[in-house]
């Protein structure tokens, strides 16, 4: 991609595994504001990659998977410009953001614009319908900053931008296509619930059935109800329902993790 506007320059990361349905208008979205993009790919099975390149990304494939934290840390140490804009292949860029991102990147070297780290509302989708209630709003993400001032935490789920540099807040919504429909759900629940579950225990964290199962109903009614998930109707009470299911099943593997861990001690 080149140059399309004064200013700061702009890379654009992206980690994918198999998501040629979602890259194309993820990468679409920010023609004309990115200066360059950088995709780091896991093992991709379909036509990742070739979108990524049709774009003029930088395509790495690196062989292992060392979670979500230090995959965006590759990509950003892959990437060149000014400053980052950190998203997933399941995010658009509206046009108002873009506009909003490009004031920050032709802002003055002394503007307090150009010596901050920005997160902006996101905006997500569950299965036909964009959530704004059930605890996904607000959704503030940091995404924006300087390349050489930020970085990822090792987290190998629910990763974060760290960055010392003051936080400022972006008004218009990234949007992101999160569940396009239920089989997408389970998958994603499972891949993330073991994930955590791994986690946790590296943590040194253990659960039981029955903690697994009160931690399922107690999601139920936090998204349900504390957090009005009723407001999204039908789809309110099936979001609450994914989240206890994910929340029962990423303590009920962690339990699995420690009786197979035990059983291990003592069968050696």
């Amino acid at each position: 991609m080149t140059r399309t506007h004064s200013g700061r320059t702009l890379s654009v990361i992206v980690i994918t595994r198999n998501e040629a349905h979602n890259l194309h208008d993820c990468l679409q979205s920010v023609q004309g504001l990115a200066n360059e993009v950088v995709v780091i790919d896991s093992n991709s099975t379909d036509t990742t990659c070739d979108i990524a390149r049709q774009f003029g990304a930088v395509v790495s494939q690196p062989a292992d998977w060392p979670g979500f934290g230090p995959q965006k840390q590759r990509a950003l140490d892959v990437a060149t410009c000014d400053w980052v804009l950190s998203l997933d292949a399941d995010e658009r860029v509206t046009p108002e953001l873009a506009q909003e991102i490009r004031q920050v990147l032709m802002a003055d070297v002394d503007d307090t614009k150009a010596q901050a780290a920005y997160q902006m509302p996101r905006l997500s989708w569950y299965c036909g319908k964009f959530i704004r209630h059930s605890g996904w709003q607000p959704d503030h993400v940091l995404r924006l900053f300087p390349r050489t001032q930020a970085r990822f935490s090792d987290d190998l789920v629910h990763e974060r931008v760290i960055s010392d540099l003051p936080l400022k807040t972006l008004r218009n919504h990234l949007l992101h296509y999160s569940y396009l429909n239920f089989s997408q759900v389970l998958s994603k629940t499972d891949a993330y619930s073991t994930a955590s579950a791994q986690q946790a225990f590296a943590r040194g964290k253990r659960a039981s059935v029955a903690g697994a199962v009160g931690h399922g109903a107690w999601a139920f009614f936090r998204t349900y109800v504390i957090r009005a998930g009723f407001l999204d109707g039908a789809h309110g009470l099936a979001l609450a329902i994914s989240n206890a299911e994910a929340s029962y099943y990423k303590y009920l593997k962690l339990w699995w993790m420690g009786q197979s861990a035990f059983e291990k001690k003592h069968d050696g």
